[in-house]
């Protein structure tokens, strides 16, 4: 939880998910970011081994970040919190009446 629950992390794994990236891509990808972040949170990523930095080379040379096999592996885990977000926050609010409902069939599926 140390490394994908930073600040910015869920965003560039969840931008990068469609396969090879350019930093700028990603940048775009997620407004508000600045790039001397995402650049710490890249390196960051590439050192646990989650992302992948490749250097196309090219005139000029090309730096493209592509999720790694362990990367690719955090889907569901990204997939679950998605799921939770959008089950639990609405434009930052908790919704408790689904929540209580939720409440309410667990506890009904216990006494049965």
């Amino acid at each position: 939880m140390e490394l994908i629950g930073k600040r910015w992390t869920g965003a560039i794994l969840r931008a990068m998910r469609s396969g090879r990236c350019r930093f700028s891509d990603i940048s775009t990808a997620i407004p508000g970011l600045h790039d001397r972040l995402l650049s710490e949170r890249l390196k960051e990523l590439e050192h646990e081994g989650v992302v992948e930095r490749l250097v196309v080379p090219e005139t000029p040379v090309r730096i493209e970040y592509r999720l790694t096999a362990k990367g690719l592996d955090l889907d569901v885990v990204m997939d679950a919190i998605a799921d939770w977000a959008t089950r639990w926050i609405v434009h930052g609010h908790e919704t408790p009446s689904e929540g209580d409902r939720a409440a309410e069939d667990v506890e009904q599926a216990i006494a049965s």
